[in-house]
């Protein structure tokens, strides 16, 4: 049975990613849920779990499988020079459009309506993007290089099990609807 396995997703690459991000991304959530909401086993909400792996499953598993063969087609080799190049043009390319989405899909999921899930991205969006700024690059550049192309989505979906508890606290962090056309901001950078 687990050769057939085997033989059914050498065959069907796509799957690797659709199960192992289904599968890590609901951890992510859980990482998220223990850290920061401080919940535990009996009170966990697993609703949102069900969420984050139906997100990673049929979104996050085949757009990243998709990513990864075209950026193989772009720089077929496997040289440090050529997985920066992927790295970099996934930065400035897929994650936006993955942050975005994911922002705007879990706000629906969650029952918000269309223009509050718009508000959440345009208010949530850079905070999450600076980080994966960093983050992926790093991540991505060892990918391309070491890892074979076979495995490059699953060895990514581990990291991404700990970008999601990121983007987890992202998306749930409270941040107050507040007007800032009527409020005077003074910042002081240094002050003697």
């Amino acid at each position: 049975m687990i050769k057939r396995f085997v033989t059914f997703t050498n065959k069907y690459k796509i799957i690797r990613g659709v199960l192992s991000y289904g599968a890590l991304w609901p951890c992510g959530s859980l990482i998220e849920q223990t850290l920061i909401e401080k919940r535990s086993f009996g009170n966990y909400d697993w609703v949102k779990c069900f969420k984050f792996s139906i997100f990673g499953a049929f979104f996050m598993g085949p757009t990243l499988y998709v990513w990864m063969r075209l950026a193989a087609v772009m720089w077929p080799k496997r040289d440090v020079s050529s997985s920066i190049c992927k790295a970099i043009t996934e930065q400035a390319s897929y994650d936006p459009m993955a942050i975005s989405v994911f922002m705007f899909t879990m706000s629906l999921f969650d029952g918000k309506t269309f223009n509050e899930a718009q508000w959440e991205v345009r208010n949530k969006f850079f905070d999450a993007y600076k980080v994966g700024v960093i983050y992926w690059p790093c991540v991505q550049t060892v990918n391309f290089t070491f890892i074979p192309q076979r495995n490059q989505v699953v060895f990514t979906s581990f990291f991404s099990m700990l970008w999601t508890a990121f983007l987890a606290y992202t998306k749930y962090l409270e941040i107050p609807d507040v007007d800032l056309e009527h409020h005077v901001i003074d910042i002081h950078f240094l002050e003697m």
